[in-house]
Parts: structure tokens; sequence; C-alpha cells
């Protein structure tokens, strides 16, 4: 018995795994897929809520691990949050599509510094722009992400 109980998970996650792939095909959102950050150094998913909003949770770093032990928020202003691992990390809350290739009104979080900043995006080809601001969208910061799927 314990043979079909194993065989059973395995198909079980054969079928997760592969739904997974076939929604991130089948999305016709260019937006809605896998990323790398522009050190190419952490993968995000960039998903769309039931909100309608977009989001993008850490889902693969390079150095996942310090010492043997996944890397954590060290650098969170919340002294509770300092012990949530990176990996699984949502880090873009709340963007709005606003034009064909122009997203905006959401946040950016930085885990290097624990920041959370305003964030806009602009979609171009394979590239997606992040302008991550305080106040004005003029006085930040742009980093570009890329394509890892």
């Amino acid at each position: 018995m314990p043979g079909k109980n194993i065989l059973r998970l395995s198909l079980l996650f054969v079928l997760v795994v592969c739904s997974k792939v076939l929604a991130f095909a089948q999305s016709s959102d260019p937006l809605i897929r896998l990323w790398y950050n522009e050190e190419k150094n952490a993968k995000i998913e960039i998903y769309k809520a039931t909100d309608g909003k977009y989001y993008g949770k850490v889902v693969w770093l390079k150095v996942p691990d310090i010492d043997g032990k996944p890397k954590t928020d060290i650098h969170n202003a919340d002294e509770k949050k300092r012990n949530q691992p990176i990996i699984g990390l949502v880090i873009l809350k709340g963007i709005k599509k606003v034009g064909d290739n122009e997203y905006e009104d959401g946040t950016i979080y930085d885990p290097k510094n624990g920041s959370t900043y305003k964030c806009k995006m602009s979609f171009d080809g394979d590239k997606l722009n992040l302008r991550g601001y305080i106040g004005f969208s003029w006085i930040g910061r742009t980093t570009t992400w890329t394509k890892a799927d």
C-alpha cells in the first residue's frame, strides 16, 4: 500500500507542476511570467491576483543560503519579519495596468535595504523597466528585468 500512496503523490505533483507551466504558457498577458532581476541573481514570478492587480514574488535565488540556512529578510524595518525567507517574499504589490505597456500605483520592496518604494513599470519587448521612487517618479531609480522563461 505505501507504494500506491507514493505513486499517487508523485502523479499529483506532476499534475500540479504541469498545470503551472501551462498557465504560464497560455497567458496572453506578457507581464505574467518569470523575470530575472537586473543582476540575474534572482527570479521573480509576476502574477495577477483576484483583485485584478499584479504582484511579484521571489521564487529563485542564485545563492539561496547563507551558512547552510535560507537567506532571510534581515534588513526589514519590521523586526518580526527579519526571519522570513527571501524565497517566497512578495516584493511587488498592487500594480495596476494603466496603458498598453504601462503599469503603476503599486509598490516595490527592496530586500537589500529593507525599503519600500512606489513603483511604476513599462514593458518593452523582453524587458521590464521598473521605477522605484518616493514622492515623485522623477526622484527615483530605474532597474530593468529580463524574461527568465
